[in-house]
């Protein structure tokens, strides 16, 4: 099936090969000249590649990973390195416009002219940013690379000895006869799991559309043909006679291997079933995601003021759900005389406002210390008038307890008289037992 798929030429790009030649690569610097170590080159002899055969890259920006793929001797693809992407700046989704800060997305490619062994970031090769996908869509941009020295303002960014690397591979494939390798750059696996995970993301009709290309690999190991017609990707098709893919035109009729057509529709009824099962299961939350092209102008926007020196958020700016946007706190360093003026206004606003919280403090001290005088003053008006009214009650309280004492000496007397008439009586009585 895949042997017939290659006869047909579907999957290889309508580019006349022919090596570069020496005037192309005579200028590479020393680091753009170092061989790929010998443990990469023992793998691929292990799986089948020659050190000059084909090359491709994928990228998974959620991951942040970058993968290097290479043809085998049987025409299929193979990974024979993965590297870990120091930086990568923006969020999921794809770059909308000139200095929104977004790392692309989609299908790319590079040819010899777009290596840069002179970079000033160690090593880099231009991805082909804005392709006809992005030209047709209205999306603008430049200067997007793979590169070293692990810094990112839209770009995909390596260390500089995966650069090394990276490069290499590339630069042999060139010298082996590849005219052009592919980059396809995601933002994420697309698996039936993370499709679902982000059904709802804004940006979720383009990632379906990358799926497509996505899935063509995964069925094939070999690169996609890519064309766009009707401002849209269109994947491992061949036009009619005398037809061809306009970016912004109508999509001609196309044929396809029935082959490859039964591989791939075998492929998405097994990825229908697992992405339906995904739906019910729990998955870790979506990450952060570009919110169109209203997001891009913000942060673009954010770019431009920078780059003129204006002081502005250390951060780019984010577009919120509900329409509102926030910006960090922390202010970027000043760099330029307009920024330093900017500096200045800012300091003269936040003394400004310094001055104004100190005397509303003020304000609000003396009423707090008009506030205390005056309820110590009722409360002291309030101890004399209870201390009054103790006064007035004393006479009445002395008399109450005066009475009782008073009755006292008369209750004795009572009690005296009782004693000595019980003694009389008692007297009389034993004196007439007796005679007496």
């Amino acid at each position: 099936m895949f042997a017939k798929l290659a006869r047909t030429g579907i999957l290889i790009a309508a580019l006349g090969v022919a090596g570069c030649n020496d005037s192309s690569m005579k200028d590479f610097a020393p680091e753009a000249n170092k061989p790929l170590p010998d443990k990469i080159l023992a793998d691929m002899r292990a799986k089948g590649m020659v050190r000059t055969s084909s090359v491709m890259a994928r990228i998974f920006k959620e991951e942040g990973k970058l993968e290097i793929w290479k043809a085998k001797t049987n025409g299929r693809y193979d990974m024979v390195a993965s590297y870990d992407i120091c930086k990568w700046s923006g969020k999921l989704g794809p770059k909308y416009t000139e200095g929104d800060r977004q790392a692309p997305e989609g299908f790319y490619t590079v040819r010899p002219s777009q290596m840069n062994p002179r970079s000033n970031y160690h090593l880099s090769f231009n991805i082909g940013f804005p392709n006809a996908y992005d030209r047709a869509n209205g999306r603008t941009g430049a200067n997007l690379m793979v590169h070293g020295a692990c810094s990112s303002s839209g770009c995909y960014s390596m260390t500089d000895a995966q650069i090394e690397q990276i490069y290499a591979f590339g630069r042999d494939a060139f010298q082996g006869g590849q005219t052009e390798f592919q980059i396809q750059a995601f933002p994420f696996r697309m698996t039936a799991a993370n499709m679902a995970r982000y059904r709802n993301d804004p940006n979720y009709e383009f990632w379906k559309m990358l799926k497509v290309g996505y899935d063509n690999f995964e069925v094939t190991k070999v690169p996609p043909k890519v064309d766009v017609c009707e401002k849209r990707y269109v994947f491992n098709q061949v036009a009619a006679d005398g037809q061809t893919f306009d970016p912004t035109g109508t999509c001609p009729a196309t044929t396809q291997p029935d082959s490859l057509k039964s591989a791939y529709n075998a492929y998405q009824s097994t990825y229908d079933a697992a992405f339906n099962g995904a739906l019910k299961a729990s998955a870790p939350p979506p990450k952060p995601t570009i919110a169109g092209v209203k997001e891009a102008s913000i942060v673009s926007d954010w770019s431009k003021r920078r780059a003129r020196g204006e002081r502005v958020p250390i951060d780019p700016p984010s577009l919120n759900t509900d329409g509102s946007v926030t910006e960090t706190a922390r202010m970027g360093r000043i760099d330029s005389p307009a920024g330093r003026r900017m500096a200045a206004l800012d300091a003269e606003k936040a003394a400004k406002q310094k001055a104004e919280e100190q005397r509303l403090a003020a304000i609000e001290a003396a009423r707090q210390a008009k506030e205390a005088a005056k309820a110590q003053a009722l409360a002291e008006k309030e101890a004399a008038k209870a201390q009054k009214e103790a006064a007035k009650e004393a006479p009445v309280a002395t008399a109450t307890i005066a009475a009782p004492m008073e009755a006292a000496p008369e209750a004795e007397t009572q009690a005296a008289s009782a004693d000595e008439s019980r003694v009389t009586r008692l007297k009389n009585k034993l004196l007439g037992m007796f005679g007496g």
